[in-house]
C-alpha cells in the first residue's frame, strides 16, 4: 500500500523538467527557435539562462523560417549573442527591412552567412562584409541597381577569402563573383525577367564596369539553375565563357538546370570537351540539347558519382546502362538520380519506340541492382508502362531500393497491368447518380477505415506492396504523365489540360489508401489521378501519416466537380503537423465548411489554392485567418472578380499584417491578363516552394547548400 501510495504521489506531482540532465535539456532546447531561447526562455530561471547560451545552441542561428522574427528581435539577438554566432541563416526573410542587415556586423566571428531573399544594397553589403574577416561562405541576391564599384577594399578583401558563394541574380550582373578569387563552390540562380515592368525588353549584356572576369581556378562545384527566359541563357553563357578557356583541374560537380531549349554553342562544346579530357566528375546535370544526339556521356569520366540528372533528355535505357552505369557495374555511391521527363530511359533504344510502349524491365533491374543505395529517385513526366510478365512490374523492382527517402512516379506506372486491361477507362462525363446529390457533413460516403478500403481492392496489388516495402519514405510524388499546372511561370494561365494516360484510368482511391502505410511520410504530391471517386484514401493518410507536413493535390477525379471534398475535409481534421497545403482543382469551392475543417491544422503556415472557375467566401477566409495564427502565406487564384479578390486581400493585410510581419497575401483571378505581373512580386521562397507546381524529388543534389 505504501508503494502504491508513493507511485500515485509521483504521478500526481509529475516530472520536473529541471531534474533532467544538461545533455537532455540541451537536446530539447535545440528544437526551440533561437530567438525564443535568447529573448524568452533564457529569462525563466538561472539554469536555463546558462543552458540557452551554450555554444551548441548559439553556434548556428537559423532564422530562415522563423516567421515571427522582426527587426527589433534580430537587433536584440545580435546584441546578446552576436559574438557567439558562427553560422547565420536568414534566407527568405523578405519581410525584414534592409536596415536589419546592419546588425549582422556584431557577428565578428561569422564563417557562414545566408542572406538569400533579403533586401541588401551594394553599400550595406560593403559595410557588413568589411567587418566579417572570418567569412568563408556567403549567399546573397543581386538586384537591379547593384553596383560592384561601391564595394570597399575591406569588403573585397573579405570576398577574396570566401570559398563558397550562392548568388541569385535578378539583373544581368557578375555580382560579387569577380571579387571571390578563392572560390571552390559556386551556385548561381538566374531569375532575370526578359521584360521590365514597363514592358521594355532587357538585354543579357552586363552593365558597364563589369568587365572583370570570374576566378574559377580552384572551383570544385559549379551549379546554375535558370528560370525560363532568353536573358537568363545569355547571362549564364558569360559565366561559362571563362570555364571554356580553362577547366579547373579539381572540378568534380558540374550542374546546369535549364528549362526548355538551351542550345549548345562552340564555347560550351569546347568546355565539355575539356571536361571529358581533364576531370573526373561526381555529379552531373546538363541541358537536354547538350546531351541529345551527342556522344558526350561516352567520353566523360566519373569518379564516385553521387548525383545524376538527365531530366527531359532523350537518353535511351541502353545508353543509360552502357555509358553511365558502365554496363551494370557497381555504382553504390549514387544516392540521387533524376530521370524526370526522360521518356525512353527504360527502353533499350528510342529510334523507333513510342513513348507509350512498355518498358524493358531488364534495364530497370540493372539500374536497381547497380544503384542499390539510391535515396532519391525521380521517374515522373514519362509513360513507364510495365509488361504483363510476372515479377517484372516497375513497382516490384523498385521495392528492392530499401534506402529510398524520396520517390516520384508517373500515375500510369503504378497500375496493375491486369487491372488496367480488365477495367474500362473511366469516362469523365459519366458520373454515378449518387454523386449528383448533395452530401451533408457528418454523413460519410466512403469507407471509414483501412480494412474497408482494402476490401475494395486486394492488398496484394503491386503498388500496395511497394508502399509496404518503403517504410521510411519521407517524400512521395505521384503525378500524371500529361499533367501541367494551370499556372505556369511567366505565361498566362493554361485554360485546357491534356487528358490522362489510358493506363492511368484505373488509378484511384485504393492506390491513395496504400500510401497510408508510409508512417514517416512528410511530403505528398498527387496530381491527375482520374479514378478518384470519393477520396476515401485521403482519410487513411490523415489518420496514419501523422508526420505529414506538406500536401499538394491537383486535378483528382473528374474535372467538373470536386468529388473528394468531403473526404479532404475529414482528412484535414487529423493533419496536426501540416504546414504547407496546395490545392489545384477546377470548380473548387473554398467555403465555410472547407475552412472550418482546415482550421484543425493548427501548424499550417502556407496555403495556396489554384482553381479555374473556383469560388471563395470572404467571411470564411477571414475567420480562418483569425483562428489559424501561424498562417503567414495565403495565395488564391480563383474565378472570382478582380474587385472581390482585391477587397479580400486588403482586408486580410489590414487585419493581420501587424501581428504577422511575414504575412504575404495574393488573391487574384486566375485567368486575368495581369497574372504574370502579380506573380513576379511573390517572394521567391514561396513561389519556388509551393505556389508554382513542379516535381521536387532529386531536383538538386542533396545537401547542395545548408
Amino acid at each position: 500500500q505504501e508503494v502504491v501510495s508513493e507511485e500515485s504521489e509521483e504521478e500526481s506531482n509529475g516530472v520536473n523538467l529541471m531534474e533532467f540532465s544538461d545533455e537532455i535539456l540541451l537536446h530539447i532546447l535545440s528544437y526551440v527557435p533561437c530567438t525564443d531561447l535568447v529573448l524568452n526562455v533564457r529569462r525563466t530561471c538561472r539554469k536555463l539562462a546558462t543552458l540557452c547560451l551554450d555554444k551548441s545552441l548559439t553556434h548556428t542561428v537559423l532564422l530562415q523560417k522563423d516567421y515571427k522574427v522582426n527587426k527589433d528581435k534580430v537587433k536584440q539577438l545580435m546584441r546578446d549573442i552576436g559574438k557567439e554566432i558562427y553560422q547565420l541563416n536568414m534566407a527568405g526573410c523578405y519581410w525584414l527591412p534592409s536596415s536589419t542587415i546592419d546588425h549582422v556586423t556584431r557577428c565578428k566571428n561569422l564563417v557562414k552567412l545566408n542572406l538569400s531573399g533579403c533586401h541588401v544594397t551594394s553599400l550595406r553589403l560593403s559595410k557588413m562584409l568589411s567587418t566579417l574577416q572570418h567569412l568563408r561562405s556567403l549567399a546573397i541576391d543581386v538586384n537591379p541597381g547593384f553596383d560592384a564599384s561601391q564595394l570597399s577594399s575591406e569588403c573585397k578583401a573579405t570576398l577574396s577569402r570566401v570559398s563558397e558563394l550562392k548568388q541569385t541574380l535578378y539583373t544581368p550582373s557578375y555580382g560579387v563573383v569577380p571579387c571571390c578569387t578563392s572560390l571552390e563552390k559556386l551556385l548561381l540562380y538566374f531569375e532575370i525577367l526578359d521584360r521590365s515592368r514597363e514592358g521594355f525588353m532587357l538585354s543579357g549584356q552586363l552593365m558597364v564596369g563589369e568587365s572583370n572576369v570570374p576566378h574559377y581556378q580552384n572551383l570544385r562545384i559549379f551549379y546554375a539553375r535558370l528560370a525560363p527566359g532568353y536573358v537568363n541563357q545569355e547571362v549564364v553563357r558569360l559565366y561559362l565563357a571563362v570555364l571554356s578557356d580553362r577547366t579547373p583541374e579539381n572540378l568534380h560537380a558540374f550542374l546546369i538546370s535549364a528549362p526548355g531549349s538551351f542550345a549548345e554553342t562552340g564555347a560550351t562544346k569546347n568546355l565539355l570537351d575539356s571536361m571529358a579530357r581533364n576531370v573526373r566528375l561526381d555529379a552531373l546535370q546538363l541541358p537536354k540539347a547538350w546531351i541529345n544526339g551527342s556522344g558526350l556521356l561516352q567520353h566523360l569520366k566519373f569518379n564516385n558519382p553521387f548525383y545524376f540528372s538527365f531530366s527531359r533528355c532523350t537518353l535511351s535505357g541502353g545508353h543509360l546502362i552502357q555509358r553511365v552505369i558502365n554496363g551494370g557495374k557497381d555504382l553504390k555511391s549514387l544516392t540521387s538520380l533524376n530521370l524526370s521527363g526522360c521518356v525512353h530511359c527504360l527502353a533499350p533504344e528510342s529510334l523507333f519506340r513510342k513513348a507509350e510502349d512498355d518498358i524493358d524491365s531488364s534495364i530497370l533491374e540493372s539500374l536497381v541492382v547497380s544503384c542499390c543505395n539510391l535515396r532519391h529517385l525521380n521517374l515522373s513526366a514519362a509513360h513507364h508502362h510495365s509488361s504483363e510478365s510476372i515479377g517484372n512490374h516497375l513497382c516490384q523492382l523498385l521495392s528492392r531500393l530499401k534506402h529510398l527517402l524520396s520517390l516520384a512516379l508517373p500515375v500510369c506506372s503504378i497500375t496493375d497491368v491486369a487491372a488496367s486491361v480488365e477495367k474500362p477507362p473511366t469516362t469523365p462525363n459519366l458520373v454515378p447518380q449518387t454523386f449528383g446529390r448533395k452530401v451533408r457533413i457528418g454523413i460519410q460516403t466512403y469507407p471509414r477505415n483501412l480494412g474497408d478500403q482494402a476490401n475494395q481492392k486486394i492488398e496484394s496489388s503491386v503498388f500496395w506492396a511497394l508502399m509496404g516495402s518503403l517504410r521510411f519514405l519521407e517524400t512521395l510524388e505521384i503525378i500524371g504523365s500529361s499533367f501541367s499546372s494551370a499556372m505556369p511561370r511567366n505565361e498566362p494561365a493554361i485554360r485546357n489540360s491534356l487528358p490522362p494516360c489510358v493506363r492511368a484510368q484505373s488509378v484511384g482511391d485504393s492506390e491513395v489508401a496504400a500510401i497510408s502505410q508510409l508512417t514517416y511520410l512528410q511530403s505528398l504530391t498527387l496530381a491527375q489521378l482520374p479514378n478518384i471517386l470519393t477520396g476515401s484514401g485521403l482519410v487513411n493518410i490523415g489518420l496514419q501519416c501523422q508526420h505529414l507536413r506538406t500536401l499538394s493535390l491537383a486535378n483528382l477525379g473528374m474535372m467538373g466537380k470536386v468529388v473528394y471534398m468531403s473526404a479532404l475535409m475529414d482528412m484535414l481534421k487529423h493533419c496536426k503537423c501540416l504546414r504547407d497545403l496546395r490545392l489545384e482543382q477546377p470548380y473548387f469551392c473554398a467555403g465555410a465548411q472547407f475552412f472550418q475543417a482546415l482550421s484543425h491544422c493548427s501548424s499550417l503556415q502556407r496555403l495556396c489554392i489554384v482553381s479555374r472557375s473556383g469560388t471563395l467566401q470572404s467571411d470564411a477566409v477571414m475567420s480562418f485567418m483569425a483562428s489559424c495564427l501561424e498562417v503567414i502565406m495565403c495565395h488564391m487564384f480563383m474565378g472570382e472578380s478582380l474587385t472581390v479578390c482585391r477587397n479580400l486581400q486588403q482586408s486580410i493585410v489590414r487585419s493581420f499584417q501587424a501581428e504577422r510581419p511575414a504575412l504575404n497575401v495574393v488573391i487574384f483571378p486566375l485567368l486575368h491578363e495581369d497574372l504574370t505581373e502579380v506573380i513576379r512580386d511573390v517572394p521567391m521562397r514561396h513561389l519556388d516552394e509551393i505556389t508554382l507546381f513542379k516535381s521536387r524529388v532529386a531536383e538538386e543534389p542533396p545537401n547542395l547548400w545548408w
